[in-house]
């Protein structure tokens, strides 16, 4: 039986965005104030980067899955994504999540400055009430230009870094930062278009 929309359970207002861009009807499924969303996101001691995009993403997505029963909605699929950035093996940087300040941006950019670095991206559907989220991960590499203390101190005065994985946005002035990338943009931005089709067809969603 085919789907004529989707939950997205994100606030992600780039995956608002690429989900449009592919013709794909969405209701928004976003944690309520009194969910601890931002435990869900908290990095286990030693976990590498892969498994904790993983993790995340369906822990999101049996959260949404709670949200949904609560409200009592009629079903459709659900879908999850969560993304990181990593400097894989690196003590520094093997997850290098959201800053939570200023400081925290400046650290996490002077990592990533003159490197390249992967940003991970898994998406999940959740195709039945009664069924395990199924997921997928993109994995992208991402040339850093070498940055000055200047540039690091005008671009978190932008205040682009915050809310994003990394401390940038390749779709933003975070672009200018960028010589080369090897994967997928939208991936880097949040939500990789050929995974997600692959999950959207397996859900049989329509598309506008």
């Amino acid at each position: 039986m085919s789907n004529t929309f989707i939950y997205l359970a994100s606030q992600s207002p780039r995956r608002q965005e690429l989900l449009k861009q592919i013709g794909v009807r969405f209701e928004m499924l976003t944690p309520n104030p009194k969910e601890d969303s931002e435990s869900i996101e908290e990095a286990l001691p030693h976990e590498k980067a892969r498994a904790y995009v993983e993790r995340v993403t369906i822990a999101k997505s049996i959260a949404a899955l709670a949200r949904w029963q609560n409200k009592q909605l009629p079903w459709a699929p659900i879908l999850c994504a969560d993304t990181t950035v990593s400097l894989p093996n690196s003590i520094d940087g093997e997850i290098l999540g959201k800053p939570s300040n200023a400081a925290d941006a400046a650290r996490i950019l002077k990592i990533l400055s003159g490197k390249t670095h992967e940003v991970l991206t898994a998406v999940a559907i959740t195709l039945a009430p009664a069924e395990q989220p199924i997921c997928l991960v993109q994995v992208s590499e991402v040339q850093f230009a070498n940055l000055s203390s200047a540039q690091i101190d005008t671009y978190i005065a932008s205040g682009e870094p915050f809310g994003k994985a990394g401390a940038y946005g390749i779709q933003g002035l975070g672009g200018t930062f960028i010589p080369s990338i090897r994967g997928s943009y939208s991936g880097i931005m949040g939500l990789p278009l050929f995974e997600t089709t692959q999950l959207l067809d397996r859900a049989q969603v329509t598309r506008i």
